[in-house]
């Protein structure tokens, strides 16, 4: 979509969403969502993609943000306080999430997540840097229409070799958005290989999952070492090897890793390769279920087990279920963990608070009459910050337990 003409607005001109009487409290608290079911009444005449500002059942004024009525969050908020919505506003946000993670970037790591949408202030924007690499996805109508004005500051502020719209997720049709992946700067190249805690990691631009590779869990792979010397180390749904070489790394005596996707662990056998790993390292293309499943009946042992699942939950609704996978994949790994052995086991479903979670895990010990040490419970890595009053920006939840 091409830069939009009318994408400034100026506050006389804007449309205004009426919310209904005790509808308010979460926008007025700081959450950058306002769902199609909140809304009483519109006035005005917006069309899908303008700016409108939201307005509490009394009239209050609760923010400005994208309005699009085809999408289920009908607002997406991108100010409380009557900031005029222009190309230098956008421009401005990004110049502040790269400062905000400039000084915590670390020598070992080039590829970071540079902007995080809603908790970067900047609803459906999504940027990752994979070393010479930007990936960016854009989410959202609104922030469609400054396309332009987000890569041209990227390229000034980064200076990648190429920049690549991804933009390929479904949620886009739910925008009215087309499905495309298009170079915007430099030349095209189906992978890049990037350096993640001083290993060397091959990712997929062209297919991978998301924008590539998922650098949310750069630190929790690094913490997995210290646990690791001289041990067996199953890593379940490692995708291209993420946990499975930093335990290699950390001095592991074997690492078995599994994964559905054949594609992907070819990226894993490449990059224990490309890491001098490939002697300690057993790659299995199955379902994690399933092996799990066969593994905990065989009465298999292991003295490190990573569970790193997609998402199993991603609407409210889903819950129960998911929590029965977590439950399912937890209990089949503590059956195979003597005394001492270290569990760390993730969930990156919202939709699966913290405190569920955590009691999820524990009722799987105490079915496999397991009695556990919790060693910590960690989340994302700093580039993907977790904003006030917007819950959903805390997403992943990395619980780590010792079996005594």
């Amino acid at each position: 979509m091409a830069q939009d003409t009318k994408a400034n607005w100026t506050q006389d001109t804007l449309a205004s969403l009426s919310l209904k009487n005790g509808m308010h409290k979460a926008v007025a608290q700081g959450h950058p969502w306002v769902y199609r079911t909140q809304i009483e009444s519109v006035t005005g005449d917006p069309s899908p993609g303008d700016v409108a500002n939201v307005l509490d059942f009394r009239g209050r004024y609760l923010g400005t943000g994208f309005y699009n009525p085809h999408s289920m969050i009908s607002v997406r908020i991108l100010t409380q306080t009557h900031e005029t919505i222009a190309a230098d506003l956008i421009t401005a946000r990004i110049r502040s999430a790269l400062a905000f993670r400039r000084p915590f970037r670390r020598p070992d790591t080039d590829s970071y997540r540079l902007v995080f949408g809603e908790a970067d202030r900047l609803p459906g924007l999504i940027v990752d840097q994979f070393a010479r690499t930007l990936v960016v996805q854009i989410l959202s109508l609104g922030m469609e229409r400054y396309l332009d004005a987000i890569c041209e500051t990227l390229i000034t502020e980064v200076q990648p070799e190429r920049l690549i719209l991804q933009h390929e997720e479904s949620i886009r049709s739910k925008e009215g958005l087309p499905l495309y992946r298009r170079v915007y700067a430099g030349q095209d190249q189906t992978q890049e290989t990037i350096l993640e805690n001083g290993l060397r990691l091959t990712i997929d631009l062209a297919s991978g999952q998301k924008t590539g590779y998922f650098l949310d869990q750069k630190a929790n792979h690094a913490y997995l070492r210290p646990f690791v010397q001289g041990k067996r180390v199953l890593d379940c749904f490692t995708y291209i090897g993420g946990f499975a070489l930093n335990a290699l790394a950390g001095g592991a005596a074997a690492v078995t890793a599994v994964d559905v996707s054949a594609a992907a662990m070819d990226l894993t056998v490449h990059n224990a390769r490309q890491n001098g790993f490939s002697d300690r390292l057993t790659p299995i293309v199955a379902n994690a279920f399933d092996f799990l499943r066969e593994q905990a009946r065989a009465k298999a042992s292991y003295d490190v087990i990573v569970l790193d699942p997609p998402a199993f939950a991603k609407s409210h609704s889903a819950q129960a279920g998911a929590a029965r996978g977590y439950k399912e994949i937890n209990l089949s790994a503590f059956k195979m963990l003597e005394s001492g052995g270290i569990l760390a086991t993730h969930s990156c479903s919202f939709h699966m608070p913290e405190a569920l979670f955590l009691e999820t895990v524990l009722s799987a010990a105490r079915d496999a009459r397991r009695t556990v040490r919790i060693l910590d419970i960690r989340r994302q890595d700093f580039d993907h910050p977790v904003l006030g009053g917007y819950p959903e920006s805390h997403y992943l939840k990395s619980v780590w337990l010792q079996v005594i």
